[in-house]
């Protein structure tokens, strides 16, 4: 049978990454390439939705320049949850006290929201009940209210907002559809079993952006998909052109990038744990450390984002806990130590600076093969994942980090089976560890 591959894009903090492998999960090629962070003042940090188009294209054209454009059947996108905000055209509109328009993305890890986020809470609205009981102030809403009170002319002038994983749907179909994962987690997008979903107008009010429900709340959304589903007709040819692709080629509606990885990790299967969903915890490691779990009960716990329903897996609430500053911690650790300094002088000419990172960092990998664990899974070392899904095939492509710039992937993959709406119906889902070369398969929903 004649291979066909799928794209997979991660969009992290500080870098895009693609991946792109074959339908049998076999890993081809991997590429990373840096984006520019903002910090024009202390705790403000932005990017330019230009600046991360620009390192998209860059690693998708580079793991695919081997592979016939027509052999490729699909792309999906993950980011970090930012604020990305847009004219009426397209252009970025400036989110920076600087008034430089190529800032006009508020990175997640942003927070010069904190009042407006103490003053959502003190309404103690019913819709906070789904965040725990307190909106953070790095949640989109917050964000939205400061830049109405903060940089008024931006918020005329900005037509569009977009969660970035939504802003890589759009920027690369021109569909304005929104994510169901996005806008629930991050939005304050009220969702449940009853199908009753939508924009909440009496909290949007309450906290001060009515405007929002203007022309039928346009501006953030007003077709929502869940995440995988195939967004309009693919590719446009501008961006198939872009990014070395063929116009029309499928792209699924996007999901966060934490997520992404939490869906891979709940669908592992370890020797010794129990086969039940709602069994397990994922940690997702980057930056921040997203901690995840999933159960078939709506479960409000106060201080714990959540529960959210059907954002990651299909009629399933997930909970989160979030530590959002683990990897930066490690980082500093590793870099401002006494031996880093000159270990580094030692390697440099010796292999690539990823490689002399891997030196000096020990990853849970390596701490599993000395534990004798069955798999990597046990204690996996998987930070983000990229996902796709199309009626006839679903998969992720999950990076694994086990230093600072090491990777081994994990490849979350199913090879039969219809998923035409809703990202269940596995029938046959598979997760591979490359390093070991083993594979274990999942439950089936």
């Amino acid at each position: 049978m004649e291979s066909i591959y799928f794209v997979g894009v991660d969009v992290g903090t500080g870098s895009a990454r693609a991946a792109i492998v074959s339908s049998n999960g076999k890993l081809i090629n991997m590429a990373t390439c840096p984006i520019k962070t903002f910090n024009p003042r202390p705790n403000f940090f932005e990017q330019s939705s230009d600046d991360i188009w620009s390192a998209v294209c860059n690693v998708v054209k580079t793991v695919t320049k081997d592979v016939p454009e027509e052999k490729i059947k699909g792309i999906g996108f993950d980011a970090t949850c930012s604020l990305v905000a847009l004219d009426e055209h397209g252009r970025p509109v400036t989110v920076s006290p600087t008034g430089n328009d190529e800032q006009n993305v508020i990175l997640w890890m942003d927070h010069r929201a904190e009042a407006e986020s103490a003053f959502i809470n003190s309404t103690k609205d019913e819709m906070l009940r789904y965040v725990g009981g307190k909106i953070s102030l790095e949640m989109e809403t917050p964000k939205m209210l400061w830049m109405k009170k903060n940089m008024p002319t931006s918020w005329l002038r900005a037509k569009m907002l977009f969660d970035l994983p939504d802003f890589l749907t759009w920027r690369a179909t021109r569909s304005q559809s929104r994510s169901l994962c996005s806008l629930v987690c991050k939005w304050n997008y009220k969702a449940g079993p009853d199908g009753n979903n939508g924009w909440n107008a009496e909290f949007f009010n309450k906290i001060g952006l009515s405007d929002l429900s203007e022309d039928n709340w346009r501006k953030i959304g007003t077709h929502v998909k869940p995440p995988g589903d195939p967004v309009a007709l693919g590719l446009t040819a501008e961006a198939a052109n872009e990014l070395g692709l063929s116009p029309k080629t499928p792209v699924g509606t996007s999901i966060i990038d934490a997520h992404a990885g939490g869906l891979g990790m709940i669908g592992c299967s370890v020797p010794g744990v129990p086969n039940n969903f709602s069994s397990r915890l994922s940690l997702i490691c980057g930056t921040s450390t997203c901690h995840m779990a999933i159960s078939d009960k709506e479960i409000t716990v106060d201080g714990v984002w959540g529960p959210y329903y059907s954002v990651m897996i299909p009629r399933f609430w997930l909970s989160e806990g979030g530590q959002s500053a683990t990897g930066k911690l490690l980082d500093h650790i590793i870099n401002s130590h006494p031996a880093t300094a000159s270990i580094m002088h030692q390697l440099t000419g010796k292999m690539s600076s990823s490689q002399a990172y891997s030196t000096i960092f020990v990853g849970p990998s390596d701490i599993a093969s000395k534990k004798e664990f069955a798999s990597g899974c046990s204690i996996s070392d998987q930070e983000h994942s990229c996902l796709a899904r199309f009626p006839w095939k679903s998969f992720a492509v999950s990076r694994c980090k086990t230093s600072g710039n090491g990777f081994r992937p994990i490849f979350i993959f199913r090879s039969r089976g219809s998923c035409s709406s809703v990202l269940g119906n596995y029938s046959s889902l598979s997760v591979w560890n490359q390093t070991h070369n083993r594979s274990a398969h999942a439950l089936r929903p």
